[in-house]
């Protein structure tokens, strides 16, 4: 568990799954839904969203590239319909949590998939909810657009993403 914070005050902190699905359904209903949202962030997220379509991005399939902005807006959107408009997220700010999760990739020895992604579930369990569900956007599945190999450079971007908006509401 994060240090101060107490198992009570974690779950009000915590963007519950319903909200994540409601956000889903609706992004996942209209394309006009997406792009109002991307319309919003761009607004609100302006380098967030050109992190989106950075060169380190393009290594990533064009299939890859859009369910990533699909994602991202879902990520955001949960995180803003529980705790409003955010601090304008940094390069240094993504660069710095970018490094600091491929640092805890990069020591765990595990070789499956999910098995390298328990320390992220660990580290802020309060992301516990989010990152639950990029994992299962990202499986190895039929309707999953990832490639093996994007798998886990996508799971530590939009981990990235994920501390530089959710953990600045728990400070």
């Amino acid at each position: 568990m994060s240090e101060g914070i107490s198992k009570k005050a974690l779950l009000r902190y915590m963007i519950e799954a319903f909200i994540i699905d409601e956000v889903t359904e609706e992004l996942s209903a209209s394309e006009k839904a997406v792009e109002k949202t991307l319309d919003m962030m761009n607004e609100q997220q302006p380098i967030l969203l050109a992190y989106l379509f950075s060169e380190s991005f393009e290594v990533f399939t064009e299939q890859e590239r859009e369910f990533i902005l699909f994602l991202v807006c879902v990520i955001w959107k949960s995180i803003f319909r529980v705790f409003g408009p955010q601090e304008i997220v940094r390069e240094t700010h993504l660069s710095a949590a970018d490094d600091a999760n491929w640092g805890l990739l990069n020591e765990v020895e595990g070789h499956r998939f999910r098995e390298r992604l328990d320390v992220f579930f660990k580290q802020h369990p309060e992301e516990e909810e989010l990152l639950a569900f990029i994992e299962d956007a990202i499986l190895d599945d039929d309707e999953s657009p990832v490639t093996n190999e994007g798998r886990e450079p996508i799971f530590v971007s939009l981990k990235s993403i994920v501390d530089c908006l959710l953990l600045p509401n728990l400070r």
